[in-house]
């Protein structure tokens, strides 16, 4: 069974990251954008990541400029302005697509896990997927859903 542990992205700066190293953790899969109406939601995510931190939980965010053109930097500003503008300390990855021919390989599985509305693909930025601890994707929340809504879900699958 393929899970989120038999995937690898690059990180923000460009290191080839093993997703195993999250396996027993939680985690919340999104996909970002700098210049979008729910770019605040960085702040949310990072307050989600710094609350549950400690018991095993980790977001991870990856830039995505597939809708409205709303990531247009390259790695080096888009790490810039997630740190200045919202303190994001959780894992980033470089800039990746989520639909099409195109579309990272752990995005195919992960629409695949959990189709959405619009027959799997993500419709905006920060659609959020939620992994358990063993890779598997538990739920997946629409991009106006904010990353505060999802605490009783994220305290349920640390505890699980």
């Amino acid at each position: 069974m393929t899970s989120l542990h038999d995937f690898t992205a690059t990180s923000i700066d460009g290191t080839e990251t093993d997703l195993a190293a999250y396996d027993g953790k939680v985690v919340l899969v999104v996909n970002t954008a700098s210049q979008c109406g729910l770019t605040p939601q960085y702040g949310g995510l990072q307050q989600l990541h710094d609350t549950y931190a400690d018991r095993g939980f980790a977001v991870l965010g990856f830039p995505c400029d597939q809708f409205g053109h709303q990531e247009p930097g390259d790695e080096t500003e888009i790490a810039a302005f997630c740190e200045s503008s919202y303190g994001v300390t959780f894992p980033m990855f470089a800039k990746v697509e989520v639909n099409g021919d195109g579309a990272h390989p752990l995005y195919r599985w992960l629409k695949e896990e959990h189709g959405g509305i619009l027959g799997g693909a993500i419709k905006w930025n920060f659609t959020k997927f939620l992994v358990g601890r063993d890779g598997q994707v538990i739920d997946r929340y629409a991009p106006t859903t904010k990353p505060e809504k999802l605490t009783e879900d994220v305290e349920k699958a640390l505890a699980g």
